[in-house]
């Protein structure tokens, strides 16, 4: 590991969402690789226990930050608390995010505000608090994590979805104005990932959408992680976790309008 990401040895990394799931593996990669490690996250427990995970030896310094990314305050507290501490960090990897699939009719308005509040305004939030140091350094990487279903409209998905289209757009004019400034930015586009994130959302999952899910494999969040790492060091601005990603997204671009009509017999086939 430490061979294969020699790149990240010494460097300082802030993940959000950090204490599970994507975040948290690849916190614990980046750590075996000899990277300072920083989770950000709500629950100080779960902080607690993800930092004690995570790989360590006497050169490196690990930390937590206990904080709501919804909360543009808490948030930009945090971030100057951290530049104390540690300074700047080297690698932003923005993973916070929840969801709540079900019919777009029978999800609540607070839903979607929630969608956007973490998964979008969360992702904004954190990159802005850093943003102005990170332009004076002129160095930095960001990754923000999107989702399949932020390149093509997911059956179930109209409010999660949404928020990670936000994130795409918001990337896209991120890698144009940062490039230019010695910046680096990459938007990852996962699919299911076996994380607790999966677990929760299944059982809301409309049948059209459970079957759906069904057709395509489940990723681990290390393969995603390692997917993300290798993408860093690769310099790629899309990074697509998985074949089947890949190929979805390819196919999206491919086809263009003709999409719509396959994304409207799959899900005939779904319902049937």
């Amino acid at each position: 590991m430490k061979n294969s990401y020699q790149q990240f040895y010494g460097q300082t990394a802030l993940i959000s969402g950090g204490s599970s799931g994507i975040g948290f593996a690849v916190g614990r990669q980046l750590a075996n690789a000899g990277a300072n490690v920083w989770l950000l996250a709500r629950r100080k427990e779960n902080l607690e226990k993800a930092l004690a995970a995570l790989p360590r030896s006497a050169q490196q310094s690990h930390g937590v930050l206990v904080g709501d990314v919804a909360d543009w305050e808490q948030v930009n507290q945090l971030m100057q608390q951290m530049k104390q501490k540690v300074g700047l960090p080297d690698l932003i990897i923005n993973s916070a995010g929840i969801t709540q699939p079900g019919y777009v009719q029978d999800l609540s308005i607070d839903i979607f505000q929630k969608m956007i509040s973490v998964n979008y305004l969360g992702t904004v939030y954190v990159i802005k608090a850093l943003l102005p140091d990170l332009i004076a350094r002129a160095s930095g990487t960001i990754v923000n994590i999107s989702s399949v279903a932020g390149f093509i409209g997911v059956f179930g998905y109209s409010a999660y979805g949404a928020s990670k289209y936000a994130v795409r757009g918001f990337s896209d004019v991120l890698r144009a104005e940062l490039k230019p400034r010695g910046i680096h930015v990459s938007v990852v586009f996962p699919p299911d990932t076996d994380t607790p994130q999966l677990a929760y959302e299944t059982p809301f999952k409309p049948p059209e959408t459970r079957a759906l899910s069904s057709t395509g494999g489940v990723l681990t969040a290390d393969q995603v992680a390692q997917a993300i790492l290798k993408g860093i060091i690769r310099r790629q601005y899309i990074i697509l976790p998985g074949t089947e990603t890949k190929l979805l997204y390819h196919l999206n671009n491919l086809l263009g309008n003709a999409i719509y009509p396959l994304m409207d017999w799959m899900i005939r086939k779904a319902r049937s």
